[in-house]
């Protein structure tokens, strides 16, 4: 009997550990992706100067993103100058700003390639983007994405709800908000937002262009994102009106619509359920593997007394 309790103590603590360690660490939602947009001309680069302005400037933004919620700057000499911005959704807080900023430059190498001469990442909480001066420019109305839920309900009367809540949008964007507003009208969920430097006159006219093309491009949908080059706005029914799905775009150019569905957002679910399946199944094993180690310690023991 005092073999077994000799070693109840260290089983008691090995069974704690494996209780009290996570099997997955959940992603914040709003890292989401929803779009990329890479130029198709590549950076050259024979000195390294570009790529040392670019490593600079994406420090700065990093830097920059847990005191504020919108910056731009510009680095490099007179030869290689790049100007990058980023920007956080208006209800984010500093710390989830910064973890949101933090891993874009990374994920804007993986996702563009190399270092094309403009690239923007879009997620759901965040976006950043960079250019090199000369880069062509487009219009701040111009649309880089949209996304409009698969399912209908075209005659239910949710036109009418949506269309209200997005009118409340209009109004309420250009209140003295920072350029982000949010709302909802009979569970329809609308939110709206600005490019940091973009005044409140022109956000409004934007925000409106986004709600025109949102009524056109997604009719009856339940749920809408439209993203324009100085403005977003997305709407949902039922449920908090951000966006779960992801695309990629040309940055800069003509950019292809897409359409997405509820497929994505479950297979993503289905992926985290089976991660923590196979960590709970390694864990379970594992334990196993202990307990009979254990069982056959004191079966040895015994023996020898």
């Amino acid at each position: 009997m005092g073999i077994h309790f000799h070693f109840l103590p260290l089983f008691l603590t090995i069974l704690t550990i494996l209780e009290l360690t996570p099997l997955s660490k959940s992603t914040p939602e709003y890292t989401t992706l929803v779009y990329k947009g890479c130029a198709k001309q590549s950076l050259s680069d024979p000195t390294g100067a570009y790529s040392q302005a670019l490593s600079s400037l994406f420090g700065t933004l990093i830097a920059q993103s847990s005191k504020s919620k919108f910056y731009k700057t510009t680095t490099g000499s007179s030869q290689t100058t790049i100007t990058g911005l980023f920007q956080c959704r208006g209800d984010l807080s500093n710390v989830d700003c910064y973890n949101c900023i933090s891993g874009l430059p990374i994920l804007m190498d993986k996702l563009c390639g190399g270092k094309p001469n403009a690239a923007r990442i879009q997620l759901l909480g965040c976006y950043m983007l960079y250019e090199v001066t000369g880069f062509a420019q487009i219009s701040g109305m111009e649309m880089l994405y949209k996304s409009c839920s698969g399912t209908n309900i075209g005659g239910s009367g949710f036109e009418e709800k949506r269309d209200t809540a997005l009118n409340e949008l209009e109004n309420g964007i250009g209140t003295g908000n920072g350029g982000f507003y949010t709302t909802s009208y009979e569970n329809v969920y609308v939110l709206g937002q600005c490019e940091g430097d973009v005044g409140s006159s022109d956000c409004v006219e934007c925000v409106k262009n986004g709600v025109q093309r949102a009524q056109v491009e997604c009719g009856s949908s339940v749920g809408g994102e439209i993203y324009l080059h100085k403005c977003f706005i997305t709407y949902s029914y039922g449920q908090n009106g951000v966006p779960k799905k992801s695309s990629s775009a040309s940055y800069g150019g003509t950019n292809p619509s897409s359409s997405s569905s509820s497929s994505s957002s479950e297979s993503g679910a289905n992926t985290g359920k089976t991660v923590a399946i196979i960590l709970g199944g390694a864990a379970g094993v594992g334990f196993l593997v202990i307990f009979m180690l254990f069982a056959r310690g004191l079966l040895k023991k015994k023996d020898e007394y």
